[in-house]
């Protein structure tokens, strides 16, 4: 008898776990392709180009300084004008003058991609907000992105990127 009871309680508890999984939805979407046909991404990315346009030109301006001091070197060094000393003090001068050209191409990628982040992290929060939104309202157990590999088949879960994408207005 305890056998018996054993194997229907098995038996329950799988037919349990059983239909508790099929019950379980899973969707996706492809966030690249998503984020491509948001208007808020080519309106910052917009403004990010403008922003590194305006650090691009300023580091130009400097390397326009740096070329010019080197000619003006190079002119005084070829016709003797400089001391041994002098030659040093120059060419000690645009050593540092490069470094500084080369410090700040790193701080222009510094600020460009905290730029970034600053202009993508309102967009990318209104996605992932709308996708749980959307999770909730749909039943959904888990929604998968597909553009990062995260599904090799996509057979038993839907697409949600039209229902996002009515969402967002797009």
């Amino acid at each position: 008898m305890k056998k018996v009871i054993y194997s229907i309680s098995l038996i329950l508890m799988f037919l349990i776990s059983t239909n508790s999984l099929s019950a379980q939805k899973f969707g996706y979407v492809n966030s690249i392709q998503l984020l491509s046909e948001l208007p808020e991404i080519s309106t910052a990315d917009d403004a990010i180009v403008a922003f590194q346009t305006t650090l691009v030109d300023k580091g130009q301006t400097m390397v326009k300084a740096f070329e010019a001091n080197y000619q003006k070197y190079m002119t005084e060094a070829q016709n003797g004008t400089l001391s041994q000393v002098q030659q040093q003090q120059k060419e000690g001068a645009l050593a540092m003058e490069q470094q500084k050209i080369q410090e700040y191409e790193y701080e222009v990628q510094s600020l460009v991609s905290k730029k970034r982040e600053e202009m993508y992290a309102p967009i990318l929060e209104k996605v992932r907000t709308t996708i749980e939104q959307i999770g909730k309202e749909e039943g959904y157990t888990m929604i998968f992105d597909s553009s990062v590999g995260g599904i090799l088949s996509a057979d038993d879960g839907d697409d949600i990127i039209s229902l996002v994408k009515t969402k967002l207005g797009i």
